[in-house]
């Protein structure tokens, strides 16, 4: 999912815009005690008649939710709805083994629970063989019925074009559609639209207004986006104090964006008081979730003592993971430890290799030390033509040191975009 994550415009109703007849009628289809024991432990609130029951699938006592469905499926051996929630809670068990077989026939006969995990399953692959254009016909039938999981998920295959051709619009629809139902994950994605003019008008506003439905439902993704829209007072006021609740909101979820963005407030004081080493033990929580910006921020931490006792063997290590996890900033950063020696050996090969990774990527810093480099022969042949070039390019995108390296190398004339 996108992340670091006011006027309603249009919104899509419901009624009358799913077709629902070759699809099991929710709620009718089964009888007995035992099924219904094993709607109350399993069912989902999307569902059209469990609404007041249903749960999250996080929710779900595991043990006995497949304890009372087995019973359930013994008494009703052909319930399409049995199968469903037994198999959900087999999944929310962590075992898709169990599960698949039931999803498969409880899918087959269009119980929308089943059609919405299976859908997913096929597009990840986990579990099965991977068929996006199945899995996007699977959540397709159930996002038409109007369960709110598998419009949310439809979404996410437009977005992304999962199984089905990326477009913007259709995509927005569903996060829609499954947001009026009041699912908070698709609220964000829909905020996330708003906020970056795909699919629907670009519209802080909007998307602060979404943001706000989610994050009031305590959803992290929401807590983060709206955090980031008050940090940097996009469509209204910045509220950086706001902002920190919201991040640390998060991060006591273990979300590890609100976990590296709090971290950020907590280094510069922004909104909070500052607080450095508090500062690193949350770029930490979000470095051992694996998050390459987190790593480089605390590779920062780290090479300059701050918050932390400084060690430039670990500096370089973050900053490798940070960097092989695609943060440019760390590659340039780690090119730089081996230029000069710091938590390593001077090694102009890696040095190179690693400067040269950001600047092929556009990165201005990376660009400017490409210069650096040529321009004074670092493990290279001096060439400095090239050099001009490397400044150029960074000066061109208004960074400051390689328009001064440039100006000096030229005379002072200098030309940027």
């Amino acid at each position: 999912m996108k992340t670091l994550i006011g006027m309603l415009v249009n919104p899509i109703g419901l009624l009358g815009l799913f077709a629902t007849s070759w699809l099991v009628p929710l709620g009718a289809a089964h009888a007995g005690p035992a099924a219904d024991a094993c709607a109350a432990a399993a069912a989902s609130q999307y569902e059209i008649g469990y609404e007041s029951i249903g749960r999250e699938s996080w929710q779900i006592d595991t043990e006995a939710a497949i304890a009372a469905c087995t019973r359930a499926l013994k008494s009703e051996p052909a319930s399409i709805e049995v199968k469903g929630w037994l198999a959900r809670s087999h999944f929310a068990a962590g075992d898709t083994e169990s599960a698949v077989p039931l999803l498969e026939e409880a899918a087959e006969g269009g119980h929308v629970v089943a059609l919405a995990i299976l859908g997913d399953l096929l597009i990840t692959g986990d579990g099965v063989s991977q068929d996006m254009e199945r899995g996007a016909e699977m959540l397709m039938r159930a996002a038409e019925a109007g369960y709110a999981p598998a419009q949310n998920s439809l979404g996410l295959s437009y977005d992304f074009g999962e199984g089905v051709s990326q477009d913007y619009a259709e995509a927005a629809r569903w996060y829609r559609a499954a947001a009026e139902q009041g699912m908070s994950k698709a609220q964000s994605n829909l905020g996330l639209m708003y906020q970056e003019g795909l699919g629907a008008p670009l519209d802080y506003v909007a998307a602060a207004a979404w943001f706000e439905r989610a994050a009031a439902q305590g959803d992290a993704s929401g807590q983060v986006n709206l955090g980031k829209i008050l940090q940097d007072g996009l469509g209204q006021e910045v509220n950086l104090e706001r902002a920190a609740e919201l991040y640390s909101a998060a991060a006591d979820q273990g979300d590890m964006y609100g976990q590296n963005n709090l971290g950020f407030l907590l280094e510069n004081g922004l909104g909070v008081e500052a607080d450095i080493a508090d500062a690193a033990e949350h770029y930490r929580q979000a470095a051992d979730q694996g998050m390459a910006l987190a790593k480089h921020n605390l590779a920062l931490l780290y090479e300059d003592g701050r918050g932390v006792k400084q060690d430039y063997r670990r500096a370089l290590e973050l900053y490798r993971e940070a960097a092989e996890g695609g943060e440019m900033r760390a590659a340039v950063n780690l090119g730089l430890l081996y230029l000069d020696g710091n938590g390593t050996e001077i090694d102009y090969d890696e040095a190179l290799k690693w400067t040269e990774i950001a600047a092929e990527s556009g990165q201005p810093i990376g660009l400017n030390n490409m210069g650096h480099i040529y321009e004074n022969g670092l493990g290279v042949e001096i060439d400095l033509a090239l050099a001009r070039q490397y400044y150029q390019l960074a000066a061109d995108q208004g960074y400051q040191l390689a328009v001064d390296n440039l100006a000096r190398m030229t005379g002072g004339k200098t030309k940027t975009k």
